[in-house]
């Protein structure tokens, strides 16, 4: 198949905005990608907005009534497929922080679903697990009572009964055990992410050094940007070895904010939703975390636990794209961003992008940059 369209954002480096451009799809892959003149007439002619690659999400608590934790199967599915109406063709299921014992058994769970998943949904790429190891001080909306302390068994567990389904651990590396975490986890092939903390820049920089490549949540929860300390939010931004998630919704961080991480760190920023079983829903009480969430009245606001504390959001993958935009950040580097960086990070650099030999993932987005139809492995499963 060859699809035309106004604009092509390929999200490859240095590639920019193809102005019109084409794309050649064969197999479920992608086998060209151009400027101008396609080599022949196109099977689809997209007359507006742009072509993208999938979008991929990296934190998916989850989604349309559903927290992904609890689910079962018919939940998962229905994640799954809703989610590719976001324009968002891969995703990360996550675990916030619960008891040991019953995030052994989701991940134990988890495995069963996804190897029973039909096909034409969104791509799971595995499990992210948010917590236990993470700080009393900077939790959130976790529940103290908890967490817990990283000791070798317990991470030995959760890798055991995820029997190589865990692929990103968000974990404050400054708590007892916790950089010895990073390296038994780093060692495991597992994306280590700082968050959730109050580890000082030294810290941070020594958790890199340990193996972590990610921090979770830029400038939420987590010390702060000091001119005598630079914190998490500091060393995030300075240290080329890290990459940091960003919640793009505009009132976790305010486009300013995000604007600076963008030009601080080029290339160094993924967007997630960091959404909760409330998008895609009306307001409402949610769960997330087994506990209760309240998602207000009015567009983008995020939903709360009752003392007002941010507990996930109510995001779309595609809606993150056009307020990174809308904040001034280019819209190749949004789109890359929110497809090519996270695609990379987790280990996928055949996912995230349109360039021949990539799966042919694809999300038209509209002038608004609204999702009108996406396709996973060439075949066409919304819009």
């Amino acid at each position: 198949m060859l699809i035309t369209a106004p604009r092509v954002v390929p999200a490859s480096p240095g590639s920019g905005v193809l102005a019109p451009g084409y794309v050649a799809l064969a197999g479920g892959l992608v086998t060209e990608v151009g400027q101008g003149q396609p080599p022949r007439a196109p099977d689809l002619a997209l007359d507006a907005g742009l072509l993208v690659p999938g979008l991929v999400d990296l934190q998916v608590n989850g989604y349309f009534g559903e927290e992904l934790r609890t689910a079962g199967a018919a939940g998962w599915a229905a994640v799954a497929s809703g989610l590719t109406g976001t324009g968002a063709t891969s995703f990360l299921p996550t675990f916030i922080t619960s008891p040991l014992d019953e995030l052994i058994a989701a991940l134990r769970s988890a495995a069963v679903i996804i190897s029973g998943l039909p096909p034409g949904r969104a791509r799971v790429l595995g499990v992210h697990l948010e917590g236990p190891f993470i700080a009393p001080s900077r939790r959130g909306a976790h529940n103290p009572a908890w967490i817990v302390p990283p000791s070798p068994g317990a991470v030995g567990a959760l890798l055991a009964a995820g029997a190589g389904l865990v692929k990103v651990v968000t974990l404050a590396p400054e708590v007892d055990g916790g950089m010895a975490a990073v390296r038994q986890l780093s060692e495991a092939g597992v994306l280590v992410s700082v968050g959730h903390s109050d580890a000082t820049a030294a810290q941070v920089a020594a958790a890199a050094g340990a193996g972590a490549r990610m921090v979770t949540h830029l400038y939420n929860a987590q010390r702060p940007l000091h001119h005598r300390e630079p914190g998490v939010v500091g060393q995030a931004l300075a240290d080329a070895r890290l990459t940091s998630g960003l919640i793009a919704d505009l009132r976790h961080v305010s486009a300013q904010a995000a604007a600076i991480a963008f030009a601080a760190a080029p290339g160094r920023i993924c967007l997630v939703t960091d959404a909760a079983a409330c998008a895609g829903m009306p307001p409402g009480t949610y769960l997330l975390g087994g506990r209760p969430i309240e998602l207000p009245p009015g567009d983008g606001e995020p939903p709360a636990r009752a003392d007002g504390t941010l507990a996930g959001s109510a995001l779309r993958m595609d809606a993150a794209v056009a307020n990174m935009v809308a904040a001034g950040v280019g819209l190749a580097a949004a789109v890359a961003a929110a497809s090519r960086v996270p695609a990379d990070l987790i280990g996928r650099p055949d996912l995230g992008r349109i360039a021949p030999g990539a799966v042919a993932d694809l999300a038209w987005l509209g002038d608004d940059l609204r999702a009108k139809a996406t396709w996973v492995r060439g075949e066409r499963v919304f819009g």
